[in-house]
């Protein structure tokens, strides 16, 4: 079994659009579920998670209704902003949808002067039993701690860059802070995109063996989560089939057991999806 926990879903033919991407990027297309099978089909990948990258509050709607009769997905993780007077009237509407698995808000970084009100609003994620994806600053790890029944999942690598490189000391220890506390997991996705400072991104395991041996010591075989980061990694060059490959041939090293936790186990610890 295999979710990959990061990919995105858009359909600019829309007649309003989309926000993300923009027009001239290569990756403006119409982007869906079907897409991303296709791609993965010979790969083992038994579903997956769609992680919202509109910034507009009824697009969190338009994937769920795309995906209502799609068991192939298991479930969304939206995007509200926490800080919006509203915030709780969207969480409301939308959270009764068991496919409505969190949100990954866009509007990082929030700064320690946020975190009264931002406490406050993450506070509902915990009353209705959902997940908050996330960049990583020590405004995320004070959240942590102040609510430790939140279960938060730090999105690609914390944003280590891939580039060979140690990685640098006041990152390594922000990651530390992170890894301390328990309702932190980490996503081991996109190495091969954004973070990959080499275009096309390296296909060798061992350009990245640093920053996973790095991850791997800090969150350990049980807060490791699998995604691609699909299509975003296509701007590096790559396919979520050759991203899969890599962080197979890494984590098939530590046996069995470890690899069913980082491809679904502890994804399943910390999204909670239905099951389809």
């Amino acid at each position: 079994m295999i979710i990959d926990t990061h990919i995105h879903i858009y359909d600019p033919t829309r007649p309003e659009g989309v926000p993300f991407p923009d027009p001239d990027d290569e990756i403006y297309r119409r982007v869906m579920p079907e897409d991303y099978r296709a791609l993965v089909a010979s790969e083992g990948v038994t579903g997956a998670i769609i992680v919202e990258a509109s910034t507009w509050v009824e697009d969190n709607q338009w994937v769920l209704d795309v995906i209502e009769d799609d068991p192939f997905i298991v479930g969304l993780v939206g995007n509200l902003d926490p800080r919006a007077e509203d915030f709780g009237d969207h969480l409301n509407r939308l959270s009764p949808n068991p496919l409505f698995l969190g949100i990954r808000p866009r509007t990082h970084p929030w700064e320690r002067e946020d975190l009264g009100k931002m406490a406050g609003a993450f506070e509902k994620l915990v009353e209705h039993d959902l997940e908050l994806d996330s960049g990583i600053n020590d405004a995320v790890v004070e959240i942590a701690r102040r609510l430790p029944d939140l279960r938060i999942v730090i999105n690609h690598c914390g944003n280590v860059p891939a580039d060979g490189k140690p990685i640098a000391p006041e990152h390594l220890e922000l990651m530390q802070k992170a890894a301390e506390q328990p309702n932190i997991f980490c996503k081991v996705s996109g190495l091969m995109d954004l973070r990959c400072q080499v275009v096309p991104a390296p296909t060798d395991p061992d350009f990245y063996v640093y920053l996973l041996d790095a991850l791997w010591q800090l969150f350990g075989e049980d807060r490791v989560i699998y995604g691609s980061d699909w299509p975003v990694l296509e701007r590096s060059k790559r396919t979520p089939a050759e991203a899969q490959r890599l962080v197979y041939d890494y984590f098939s090293q530590k046996g069995d057991a470890v690899l069913e936790k980082y491809f679904w186990k502890n994804a399943k610890v910390a999204y909670k999806w239905p099951d389809r």
